[in-house]
Order: C-alpha cells, then structure tokens, then sequence
C-alpha cells in the first residue's frame, strides 16, 4: 500500500481537494499530519468531515503524525512540542495534545501514530531529548493508544535518543508501553549514516515508514530519486527483513502540488517494479 502523508500540503488547512488529489494520482492510503493550523485534531467537527472525505475518496487512513508543535506557517514550526522534555510541564503538554491525536481514532480508525522521541538536533535546546522523560511519556500513552486499536511507532529523527539501534535498544528495555513500533525514515536514517545498517537494526520493530530523499547534508524531503539515498539497497533491504507495511511518502512543503505528485507516481512506479523484482533500472542518485 502506497501513501501520501499530508505533510505536503502543511502550509493549507486540509479539506477534501487535497484527499481528491491524492487519490487521482493513484494512490491508496494517507497519513494525517496533526498540527492544529493544518488538521485540528481537537475539533470533532474536523475529524467527522476527515472521515466523509476518506469515503468519497476510497483513501485508507493509515496513520497520524502526533503532534510537533502548535502551529506551522510561513514555513516555520512554532511552539514546539516534546514528549521528551526534561521540564515536567513541557512534557505533560506533549503527551495531553498526543492523547488528543489518539483520540481521532474514536471517530476515524487509523493504525499507527508516529511520534517523536525528542526534537532534531538542528533544532534541539536544552532538556528537549531527555531519555526518562521519553520513556515516562510513552507509557504515560501506551493505554489510551491500545484502547482506541493504535500502535505507536517512534521514528528515527536526527538526534541520540532516536537513531534505530537506540529505539531497539529503548523497545527491547523493560519499557511498560505494550506493542511498541519504529517508523523508519529514510532521509533521516541517510542523513545519520547507512540506511541499509538503519533498516536491518530495526528488524523486527518496524511498523511503518517515512519516504523522502535529501543532498546528504539537510533534511530536504525530496521524492525518492532526486538526491543521493540508494534505493535500490534500501527497497532489498526492506524486502529481506520482510518488511509488509505500507510505504508513506512524506514530501516537503509545496505550493504547487501537483508536479510534486507525478514525481512520486514515477518513483511509485519504480518502487512496485524492484518490489517485483523487475528489470528496470534501480533509483539511484539524480544526475548532475
């Protein structure tokens, strides 16, 4: 299953064009993206209508992206969230707007939340990647999660608490958070090291995934094919841990949509064909 995440159209509160959209370009599942400017997942009336737009369309919700901060526009986050927070307060409001993502799930069933274990390097302050404080929180939502059918998977994000072997290491702990999962990104893992490495170190944990490329030096988001990750590796790699979800693209920020779309159709395309184990050529870097 192939998806969209609606990352893409973050600057825009979601409405029903995007989901048509999406589903015109052959695709079958989305993953939400909860920031309050872009989907209000507070608001019941928002997810009611997220629920009709999914059935006018035959799109699957897949999953939700938890909460990162409170507001996203004119290209920047503000007001930032982490469920890592050294500070108690900071964290407490983390997992209460995390639980208010989860509970989207009463009303639009979906099956995967991806969290973040903390903020990105770049962007990180002090007390924000707080091992305990992660830990505290996950189990703080690991019920409400199994009780609304949710699985939560931490994804592989640029700092120490979230590199893939430090989330097996947190999932294989005597953590008390039930069926815990790995989103794996794949800019990310390149932009820490090999993603092959990233992909193999996760088996057996990985619940869902984030495709995007990058130049190997910022977190660009491009579609698969247009920068340097080797996909051909990382789709075998994918295949030998037996990896059977669902394959979310999760693309920059866009105003125009849609030249954005066909590329991902094309790269789609080449992805079912390695899938299949077909003789076309692997998507490899683009060319100078």
């Amino acid at each position: 299953m192939f998806g969209i995440s609606t990352h893409l159209y973050l600057s825009d509160r979601l409405d029903r064009d995007h989901l048509v959209e999406i589903a015109a370009h052959g695709f079958e599942a989305v993953e939400v993206f909860a920031v309050r400017s872009h989907f209000d997942y507070h608001d019941r009336r928002a997810a009611l209508a997220l629920a009709e737009w999914l059935a006018d369309t035959r799109l699957t919700l897949h999953s939700l992206h938890a909460p990162i901060a409170g507001d996203y526009s004119r290209g920047a986050w503000r007001d930032g969230y982490t469920l890592a927070a050294a500070d108690e307060s900071r964290r407490a409001q983390a997992v209460a707007e995390t639980t208010a993502a989860l509970s989207v799930a009463a009303l639009v069933p979906y099956q995967v939340l991806v969290v973040h274990g903390g903020v990105p390097v770049p962007y990180a302050q002090t007390g924000d990647n707080h091992l305990p404080s992660l830990i505290r929180s996950l189990e703080e939502l690991a019920p409400t999660a199994a009780r609304v059918g949710v699985r939560l998977a931490v994804e592989v994000i640029p700092n120490a608490l979230s590199t893939a072997p430090s989330l097996v290491a947190l999932l294989e702990s005597e953590i008390e958070a039930g069926d815990l999962g790995i989103c794996l990104d794949v800019g990310h893992a390149r932009l820490m090291g090999d993603v092959v490495d990233a992909i193999e170190s996760c088996s057996g944990h990985l619940a869902t995934t984030h495709l995007h490329d990058n130049r190997g030096r910022s977190d660009d988001h491009l579609v698969p094919g247009q920068g340097v990750v080797d996909w051909d590796a990382t789709v075998l790699a994918f295949q030998k841990v037996g990896y059977d979800g669902a394959w979310m693209f999760e693309l920059a920020v866009a105003a125009e949509r849609r030249p954005v779309l066909e590329l991902a159709v094309k790269a789609r395309e080449r992805f079912e064909s390695l899938l299949s184990l077909s003789t076309e050529p692997p998507i490899g870097p683009a060319a100078d």
